[in-house]
Formats: structure tokens, sequence, C-alpha cells
């Protein structure tokens, strides 16, 4: 046979095997590919519309920008994966989700410090309401690092204050009155107003409204908005309950098995998120309550000195007893608080 015959004969061969070649090369670099990011879900029992699942956006979108979308969360809001805040601290230790939001008083039976947000009337206004957050930000870390978790960051809520069908305004008009409370602490104070508190998870609320299960919430305008509570209730007290805290945690060994870089970037991301955080909801009362007034609802805002000093009388003994509970804990958690300290 001629060379350039034999020649021509072996070229077409070689050309079939490095294009057999490249496609296997590609098809592996696209395999790996797929397989670099990691993929996270996050849990939220509230909707998409909220405070706390707009900052777990906002967290969301840093992740994605500090690690070049090698970490991939995906955000199931409105309880999607079937998890209530009641469910989260069991589901993110078994990494049954690896991070969730989760309302902080749903913890308390884990530990009472859980309650600490929310104590009524211990804080006035977001400034000290972040002062006491980082003051006990150690002690929550403890906690969640005890149960192979890690604590984020905090999503805090605008101040509670009552939801209800006909006015609360005065110590009368809590007589009795089947009212949604979020934690122990709502559940304790509220009683000893007079009122008959019902411990309720955010789903249940609005079925228990449309159904007259409940005639009253204690929540924020905020949460009121997002569910329009003004198809069931018209009117808001703006009592300045509380200004209790969601705290977004995450699975050890999820967090363990990302490499350094993303850690520290998730780590950054959180601390970046903490500061919106506590931006947002300094805005949020105004525009919610914008958003009230557009919908008819009628807002209380201030109470009477006559009111606020019997909602303040009935907390006291809740407050007494958060800190007995958590003894030595507590009382340096408030002296701190009290005497002005920063950390």
């Amino acid at each position: 046979m001629p060379l350039s015959t034999l020649v021509s004969a072996i070229r077409p061969t070689r050309s079939r095997l490095s294009l057999s070649g490249l496609g296997l090369a590609l098809c592996l670099g696209i395999t790996a590919s797929a397989q670099a990011a990691t993929r996270l879900d996050f849990s939220n029992e509230y909707n998409a519309n909220s405070i706390h699942a707009q900052g777990d956006a906002y967290f969301i979108e840093q992740v994605t920008e500090l690690t070049d979308g090698e970490v991939d969360i995906t955000l199931h809001t409105g309880g999607a994966l079937g998890f209530k805040s009641g469910d989260h601290f069991y589901a993110v230790a078994d990494n049954a989700v690896q991070i969730a939001d989760t309302l902080s008083g749903t913890m308390s039976g884990i530990d009472p410090i859980f309650l600490l947000s929310s104590l009524p009337f211990l804080v006035e206004g977001v400034d000290e309401a972040r002062r006491l957050y980082e003051i006990a930000r150690p002690h929550y870390d403890e906690v969640f690092e005890d149960n192979d978790q890690i604590l984020l960051y905090a999503s805090p809520w605008p101040a509670s204050g009552i939801w209800s069908r006909e006015a609360v305004t005065s110590s009368e008009s809590l007589q009795n009155l089947k009212i949604r409370t979020f934690d122990r602490n709502g559940t304790e104070t509220l009683r000893n107003a007079g009122a008959a508190p019902v411990s309720l998870s955010w789903a249940d609320v609005v079925p228990q409204l449309a159904t007259g299960g409940i005639n009253a919430v204690l929540t924020s305008a905020e949460a009121g908005a997002n569910a329009s509570f003004w198809e069931h209730q018209q009117h808001f007290s703006g009592i300045q309950y509380a200004i209790p805290l969601n705290m977004v945690h995450m699975n050890r060994d999820a967090f363990e098995s990302l490499s350094a870089d993303q850690q520290e970037a998730l780590r950054e991301a959180a601390r970046r998120t903490d500061e919106h955080n506590w931006q947002a909801v300094r805005e949020r009362t105004v525009s919610n309550y914008a958003t009230l007034d557009e919908q008819g609802v009628t807002i209380h805002d201030p109470i009477s000195a006559d009111f606020q000093q019997a909602l303040a009388d009935a907390a006291s003994p809740v407050v007494s007893g958060w800190q007995d509970t958590m003894g030595e804990r507590g009382q340096a958690i408030l002296d701190a608080f009290h005497n002005g300290q920063t950390p």
C-alpha cells in the first residue's frame, strides 16, 4: 500500500479518537462543575414578604457573592418543608434541614435563655433590643454549640402589640379575651392581666381567627400586615410589649463540611445580615403603620399610662421568674444590660 494511502487511513481514526477523548473530558468537566456547588436547604415558617424571609434572602445573596456560587442555599418559606418554628431546633440538629429561621421563644424548652428577647417591657426601642442581644450572644452561641449547631445571625421583629376585633385599650377590654401568644412569657403575662391566652404556632393563627378560636393576637404590626389580618381584625394596640428575636442557626456538621474559605464567607455573610436586619427593623414600623392605615385598621399608639402600667405590673413576675430560672447567667445578663454595658 502506498504510504500516502496508509496515512489517509490512519488520520480519520486518530481524529475520531481525539474527538471521543475531548467529549469525555467535557463530560467529566461538566460533572465536576455540577458537583462543585454545595447545596443547602433553609426553612422559614413565615411568608416570603416577611421581614425574616427578606433578611434570609439577603443572607443568601451575600453567600452567593462571597463564595462565587460555590454554596447554593435554597430558602423554603411558609413552612414549605413541613417544619414549624417549634420543629426547627431538632430538625437542624439532626440535619433534616441544614439552616432554619426560628422564633426564639419556641426553643425555651431547650434553654430558658431563648425567652430573653421576649421578656415583656424590658427594652425600650431597637437600640436597647440590639444591645441586649449582643450582651447575650455568647450564651446563645454556647447552647447552639452544645447541640451540634452554630448561630449565624438574629432576625428581630418590630415591637409586639395586640391585634383585635374590638379595641383593646384598657385592662377591662383584656378580661377573658381569647388571645394568641407566641411563647411562655406572653402567655403568663396576659393571663396575669386577666386575658385567656392561647399559645399558637404562626401557621395556626389565621385558621383560628377565621373560625373564631381566638379573638386577638399578640404579634407585631409587621406580622399582621403580612397575613392581611384586617380581614379579621380592625384594631392594633401598640403596647410595645417586646422586640423578640428569631434565630438563624445551622447544622454544625454541614457547616464544617465546607472549606475554610466557605466557612469564613458564611460568617461574613451572617455579620452583614445582622447589620441589615437591625437596620430593617428600625424602618419597618413606619411602613407597617402606613399599610394598616390604608386598610382601615385603627391604630392605638400610644396607649394610656394606666393601661401601660397595668400591663407592666402583670409582666413583673414573669421577668423575675425568668431571672430565678436562669440563676447567675440571667443575673449577669440583666446586670450588664441595666448598667448600660456594651459588648
